[in-house]
């Protein structure tokens, strides 16, 4: 479904954006992985293979570094057509007990860098007159999660920025659109005091977490002809929780 295409998934190192890059290459997608570990990020494009894969070390939070990724795409593969806006961390504490260190962080990694990618690549996608964006948004950004006032406002403001920027570009071809994945089973979920870890799952009417693969089907299904009229939307891949 991407044979032919280029595309960028920032935090593509690990978790998730792994996911995404394996189902992308799958489907004949030359990849350009962005993130912060550039050991891990160097060892999955290795993995992926020679020729289909390149590893860029980089933080999100820097126009700079995500134009380094840009001209990487163009460069080594000739085209932009799909940019994964990935990347994220998280800073838990409850707002009384949250540096503001903290909070800034997590905005900017997530808030600034989504708008950072996707601004970078629409001004790409917008003179080809085609290309799909897919940013990651969260659950959180839905209902708010208790100790995560800097994830859940970045989350949901990443929606805001998806919406009024899928307005923007809509009439060059551009689609962006965004996705809300609930409990997904990652070393940085798997962490979690098995306290929380049980209290979410006991929302979840399907009884079970997500897989990282399950985000990267939807992932697939938005940056490709599937999903041609669709654009500023949200789609929930959450197991049936908070529904």
């Amino acid at each position: 479904m991407l044979a032919g295409k280029t595309a960028i998934i920032t935090g593509g190192g690990q978790g998730i954006g792994l996911a995404i890059a394996e189902r992308f290459v799958a489907e004949g997608a030359r990849v350009v992985l962005g993130d912060m570990n550039g050991e891990a990020v160097t060892a999955a494009a290795t993995t992926l293979g020679d020729g289909v894969a390149v590893g860029v070390a980089g933080n999100v939070t820097s126009s700079a570094d995500v134009d380094t990724l840009i001209a990487t795409a163009l460069d080594r593969f000739g085209s932009l057509d799909v940019m994964v806006n990935n990347a994220g961390i998280t800073r838990d504490a409850t707002m009384r007990n949250m540096p503001e260190e903290h909070f800034d962080q997590v905005m900017n990694v997530h808030l600034k860098g989504t708008w950072l990618g996707t601004r970078a690549a629409a001004a790409v996608m917008r003179e080809q007159g085609s290309g799909a964006i897919v940013n990651m948004s969260s659950i959180s950004g839905k209902v708010g999660n208790i100790g995560q006032t800097n994830y859940s406002a970045a989350k949901a403001g990443i929606i805001g920025l998806t919406k009024a920027a899928a307005k923007e570009v809509a009439f060059k071809g551009v689609r962006i659109n965004a996705i809300q994945p609930g409990l997904i089973r990652t070393a940085m979920t798997e962490a979690m005091p098995q306290k929380a870890w049980d209290s979410k799952m006991a929302e979840i009417p399907m009884g079970r977490a997500g897989e990282p693969d399950e985000i990267a089907k939807v992932a697939l299904f938005l940056a490709s002809d599937l999903s041609s009229y669709m654009t500023g939307t949200v789609m929930e891949v959450t197991g049936g929780r908070y529904m």
